[in-house]
Parts: C-alpha cells; structure tokens; sequence
C-alpha cells in the first residue's frame, strides 16, 4: 500500500483519543485484527517518562555503509539526511531504519536540535543516536535503540526518504501513525486508524473495569477475558455511569 497521499497532519481530536490509548492495548487490538508485527523493537524511549506521543510516520532509510557513498562530504548532497529534515511536516514522527546498527549514531544534537525547531513530534529508530547529553538537551523526544560515538557514516548510508522502510522489523510506510509511550512504538497502518479510534477507547474501559474487578478480590478466570456474565456486569456499569 502507498500512503504518499495520506495528509500527514492528524486532526487534534485524533490526538486526543490516542493520547489515552496505551501501546499495550493498541497490540492487543491489532492482533485481533491479525497483525501481529507492529512493535518496533529497539525502539526505547531515551528519557523515560515522556508523555505518550502520536504523529504521521516520515520515513528516512539507510542502506550499510560503503565507502565511496559514505562519507562526511555526502552529508552536503542533495540526498542527505539534512536534506530529508528540511521536508519534514510540523508533527510528523520521524521513523529511521537503520537497520538495528548499534556502532553508528544516525543523529546528534545538531540534527536533534534542527527537528525540534521544525515542530518534528519524535524520533523513532532501531538505531542509535550520539551526542546522547546534548540530544537529550534538545528536548526532541527520541526511541531508540542506545547511544554511540562515530557518525552515521561510520557504518550507514543514507540513501531515501518517504519510502516504505523496515524499521525494527516492521513495515512502516508513510503516512502510518506511530504511537510511542514507555513501552516502546506501535505502528497503526493508516487504514485501520478509523477503526482505531472506535475500538481502542471502548478497551480501555473494559480493561479499566476489570482492573476494579481485581481491586475487589474477583477471580480472573471468566473475567478476563469476560465471559458472558461478566461482561453483562460490566455493560451496566456501563450503562449506569460506574
């Protein structure tokens, strides 16, 4: 599927309800849905205890370092990943494959600090970044997979962006919807962000009354998942406000 003439702003209602949905039940509704790849592994939150955050993914992709291509000249060319920062929309996500190297930081405070001017929501990588104190400095929250030194040139070449990418083995395409909070960073595949956005909220209350259920002594089995009488008990709660 391609996604280029998805609009990358979402409307702020949709902000809104995410911002309430946890990455855990966003899973667990997608697995229902029978996707079961949408964790992006490696992707860690550097500062723990950001807010949960949500954005259009811009993709940016690197291919393993060869020499005549990866070079601290090519970070002048046209394609660049100063280049793809200047196209990057106020609120997107930016989503990084680089393929889970660890020994190349594809970013640094300076690009950081640049993405954060420009309204970029996040980066999201399987990567590393370097300069981690002055990244950190920036305040552009980042996911991913540790720090390091030497430059992205070290071990990557940067080669597109606003393709499809794999990043931490999962096909992200632009125009997706990341969601990304302690837990790590889930894709929502842009066509199923409607249905979402019906399903999610609705899960969140289930699971809040079970939570309840369990303060109050109740036994898991049959509850959760509720079978037919539990979940009659919780759709008059429900009803009746509790």
């Amino acid at each position: 599927m391609n996604n280029s003439a998805v609009p990358m702003e979402l409307e702020p209602r949709v902000i809104d309800i995410l911002s309430g949905i946890t990455t855990a039940t966003l899973t667990t509704l997608l697995l229902k849905k029978g996707l079961r790849n949408v964790w992006l592994r490696g992707a860690r939150p550097l500062r723990a205890g950001q807010p949960r955050l949500i954005g259009r993914a811009f993709t940016l992709r690197f291919v393993p370092a060869r020499e005549d291509l990866a070079t601290p000249e090519s970070w002048s060319s046209p394609i660049s990943t100063r280049a793809a920062i200047e196209d990057m929309p106020a609120g997107c996500i930016a989503v990084v494959d680089a393929m889970g190297v660890s020994d190349a930081g594809i970013f640094g405070d300076i690009l950081c600090a640049r993405m954060q001017k420009r309204g970029v929501t996040a980066l999201v990588t399987d990567g590393v970044v370097r300069d981690q104190a002055g990244v950190l400095g920036t305040g552009l929250p980042v996911w991913c997979n540790g720090a390091a030194a030497p430059p992205s040139v070290a071990g990557l070449t940067f080669v597109a962006w606003q393709q499809p990418i794999a990043c931490g083995g999962v096909a992200v395409f632009p125009g997706d919807v990341v969601v990304a909070d302690d837990d790590g960073a889930v894709l929502i595949p842009a066509a199923l962000l409607d249905e979402m956005l019906l399903l999610a909220p609705e899960q969140e209350r289930l699971e809040s009354w079970i939570m309840s259920e369990v303060g109050k002594g109740a036994a898991l089995p049959g509850l959760y998942p509720p079978n037919a009488e539990n979940r009659a008990r919780y759709e008059a709660a429900k009803k009746a406000g509790q």
